[in-house]
């Protein structure tokens, strides 16, 4: 981890990390919680393996989607690690996208109370890492993160 570059979140989900596994990997989950509400998600690929593609759209109304999120897995350690990237998008062409490129990196480990949540999204250089922070990376990242935990904690154990 790099401060000039890089930013973080953790957080302590009270669920078994493969209920946190399921949410990232099931597309009619990830819809669920990837966005902050009020706004809606829809998902129109989520290819969870190296290679694959992430691409999502944004509605505030529900109605009308927009573009969100063209990215591409790098790579995929299932129930442990989820490394994607924005600066190559779905069909694997370099991309340029808004507002700043970025790599993140989910780790998913076991915590007493179900599993330990860490986000790192690593920056090209210090005023893309500053400008992600200006536009409320804690605000957003903490909570989608936030309404990741809910809607995993509000999954049966088996």
């Amino acid at each position: 981890m790099n401060p000039d570059l890089d930013l973080t979140l953790q957080r302590v989900i009270r669920a078994p990390r493969a209920a946190v596994w399921s949410a990232w990997t099931d597309p009619s989950s990830f819809e669920k919680w990837w966005i902050p509400a009020p706004s809606v998600c829809r998902v129109d690929r989520l290819d969870v393996r190296p290679g694959g593609g992430l691409v999502t759209r944004l509605s505030d109304d529900g109605v009308d989607f927009f573009p969100h999120i063209d990215a591409s897995f790098l790579v995929v350690d299932e129930l442990e690690r989820i490394v994607f990237t924005n600066a190559i998008d779905s069909a694997w062409r370099p991309a340029s996208p808004a507002p700043v490129p970025m790599t993140a990196e989910i780790t998913l480990s076991d915590h007493p109370d179900g599993t330990d949540y860490r986000v790192i999204v690593r920056h090209g250089d210090p005023a893309a890492r500053a400008r992600h922070e200006e536009l409320g990376f804690l605000d957003g990242w903490g909570l989608v993160t936030k309404q990741l935990a809910v809607l995993a904690e509000s999954r049966p154990t088996r």
